[in-house]
């Protein structure tokens, strides 16, 4: 009997060991969500996808469908988000973000709007200074809430939401962050997790 291998971009958002060599991977894709997937002996030092499949990586990953779960095949990195961030203030940013999205995304539903709006706010905040950097971490952080549907549309300043990043003026958004809080907050509450 065969199975279907579906390849797609995620993100690692996580791992751990399994037995002596494997390794489960939790996966945010751009086809089929969030979801746990095996690499076996992965651990193993000859092993050519233990480089790709670090945390934080941004990797192309074909994947099957087994009795068992999901399994990963092969593996073609592209960057890890982590390392090449310029700064420890960036690197602490994306780990929130990863973080966040953890808690919230639940289940193998695609989300491809959510996939590339993270990978874009990932990229944007190695360019913003420090002393911005808490505000638009929460901005994004409401972004990312919205696109998922906790945050409902009737609360939402459109143009904070809905324009890119690199549009909006930095003055706009620090006035408005006493209202973001209230959208994170109100999210965090709706969603009981």
């Amino acid at each position: 009997m065969s199975y279907q291998t579906y390849i797609t971009e995620a993100i690692v958002c996580g791992s751990f060991a399994n037995n002596t060599a494997d390794k489960s991977f939790l996966l945010f894709t751009k086809r089929a969500g969030m979801l746990y997937a095996t690499a076996r002996s992965v651990r193993e030092e000859r092993s050519r996808q233990r480089y790709a499949l670090q945390d934080f990586s941004h990797i192309v990953v074909s994947l099957v469908h087994g009795k068992t779960g999901w399994r990963i095949g092969s593996v073609e990195a592209r960057s890890n988000i982590f390392s090449t961030a310029p700064s420890r203030a960036v690197r602490g940013s994306i780990v929130r973000l990863i973080k966040t999205l953890r808690r919230f995304v639940q289940g193998e539903e695609p989300y491809p709007e959510l996939y590339e709006e993270l990978l874009h706010s990932l990229d944007f905040l190695k360019d913003i200074p420090d002393a911005s950097r808490s505000t638009y971490e929460k901005l994004i952080m409401a972004r990312l809430l919205y696109f998922l549907g906790y945050i409902a549309p009737v609360l939402i300043d459109k143009p904070l939401l809905e324009h890119p990043l690199e549009s909006l003026d930095f003055p706009a958004v620090k006035t408005q962050i006493k209202t973001i809080e209230e959208w994170l907050e109100t999210a965090q509450f709706a969603s009981h997790l």
